[in-house]
């Protein structure tokens, strides 16, 4: 009689701990191993963004496990990016073609302990904090492990090791060793350091609530997402190092000029600026991308450990989510066969996170180079009216990412296909207007 399954799961962040909900449910023994606190006891997780994007594909991945109500009751929506000009003046842009289209900021603190208290609930999983992955056995589907509090060691063995611990995956890093595996890594000249706009006086939100708050300037920018207690998380995104980076600030002076000169009504809602910008540290983004995922069907890599992207997108979590929702689907089909769990999961989520990679870098550029143009405003105007003109074929790229689970890769596809087709039909309307006016004008 065959056994039943048993998987080790290294990381215990939000895809670790959400892949521990599916399998959980699903009936299956999992042993979640993270190297930090349990968020449960030790509240949320400092010198990382405490605020996520949250959008409908990470809504599909909460919902088949009853999350996704409980969720939506912690965030704050957000229609729309308010752009911050220099001078002062603000503009509204709503993400959608409809008002009720919105991401939703979230607590990365507060939805790790959402879905860890989940998963806790089913007693076919276990889950140990304080336990650092140092390498995996990929033949026998084997983990090694140290706990960071006595340094002592030991191994965790299952059907499968399935690797949700990240960029800097341990998992993946024993997955290199071997032959025909390929890796890349890209770093963005660019680094990032949190800032903080807290509440009102008497509670209350200090700028628009409902808005992701961004401030471009060409070369860098700062956004600020709101929290549900009245304060917003900024996070400005700076080169490391030149004239006009993070190397460039060597004392208060130096800073306080920056933001008088760049950010001007953001610095009166700053009153902690200072200590903030010289207590936090400055953080790097990576994109990562390999091939393959799986090692038959004894290992497997999740979310960033596969396919980490910067965050300009807005949907690094969500595809994550979006990863765990595929991978049950393909489980349901397809399990016992684990190894074909593994490669159609794989199949079917390599080409579309690649192409997200891609978008995400893009739309760095396009969020602090042109959201604060008169032409990128035009634009949009004129993809919502189009939406609303030709409903269901004229979808603009950022809808179907954001607001359908168009894979990622099909969605640039046709957001060519739209495009190109626009840009024939202008082209004719302008052919047939200047053909008119050369009849008139000949008669």
């Amino acid at each position: 009689m065959q056994q039943p399954a048993k998987f080790v799961i290294v990381g215990g962040g939000l895809g670790g701990a959400l892949l521990a909900v599916y399998l959980g449910k699903a009936g299956y023994a999992v042993e979640v191993y993270e190297m930090r606190d349990d968020p449960r006891m030790a509240g949320p997780v400092g010198g990382r963004s405490i605020n996520l994007a949250l959008s409908y594909r990470g809504l599909c991945a909460l919902e088949p496990v009853g999350l996704a109500e409980e969720v939506l009751r912690q965030a704050v929506p957000m229609g729309g990016r308010m752009i911050h000009a220099t001078d002062g003046s603000t503009v509204f842009q709503p993400y959608g073609v409809e008002e009720s289209q919105a991401i939703n900021s979230v607590s990365r603190g507060g939805l790790n302990t959402t879905l860890i208290r989940a998963a806790a609930e089913y007693p076919n999983v276990r889950l140990f904090f304080n336990t650092k992955c140092v390498d995996v056995h990929l033949e026998t589907a084997t983990a090694d492990f140290v706990d960071t509090r006595t340094q002592g060691s030991f191994s965790a063995s299952g059907t499968a090791v399935l690797s949700a611990d990240g960029a800097f995956s341990a998992v993946r890093r024993a997955m290199q060793r071997q032959e025909r595996f390929n890796y890349r890594q890209d770093y963005l000249e660019h680094g990032y350091k949190e800032l903080n706009i807290p509440p009102a006086a008497g509670g209350g939100f200090q700028l628009q609530k409902h808005a992701l708050h961004i401030w471009p300037r060409r070369s860098f920018m700062m956004i600020a997402l709101p929290n549900a207690d009245g304060s917003f998380t900024c996070t400005l995104f700076w080169p490391f190092d030149g004239e006009n980076s993070f190397a460039a600030i060597r004392g208060e002076s130096d800073l306080l000029a920056f933001f008088h000169k760049e950010f001007p009504d953001a610095v009166p809602l700053m009153p902690t600026l200072v200590e903030d910008y010289f207590a936090h540290p400055v953080g790097s983004m990576v994109t990562v991308r390999c091939q393959p995922w799986h090692v038959g069907g004894r290992v497997a890599l999740l979310g960033d450990a596969a396919h980490a992207v910067v965050p300009f997108y807005g949907q690094g979590m969500n595809a994550t989510f979006e990863d765990v929702l595929v991978f049950d689907e393909c489980m349901t089909r397809l399990a016992p066969d684990w190894e074909g769990v593994f490669a159609a999961y794989e199949a079917a989520r390599k080409p579309n996170t690649d192409a997200l990679a891609d978008l995400a870098l893009h739309n760095f550029v396009e969020m602090r180079d042109y959201t604060g143009s008169r032409w990128f405003h035009a634009k949009k105007k004129a993809e919502k009216l189009l939406a609303k003109l030709l409903p269901g074929w004229f979808v603009p790229l950022y809808v179907l990412v954001t607001f359908t689970r168009t894979p990622y890769a099909e969605a640039v596809r046709r957001a060519r296909v739209q495009a190109r087709a626009v840009a024939i039909g202008l082209a004719a309307i302008i052919l047939l207007l200047a053909t008119g006016l050369l009849v008139y004008g000949g008669q």
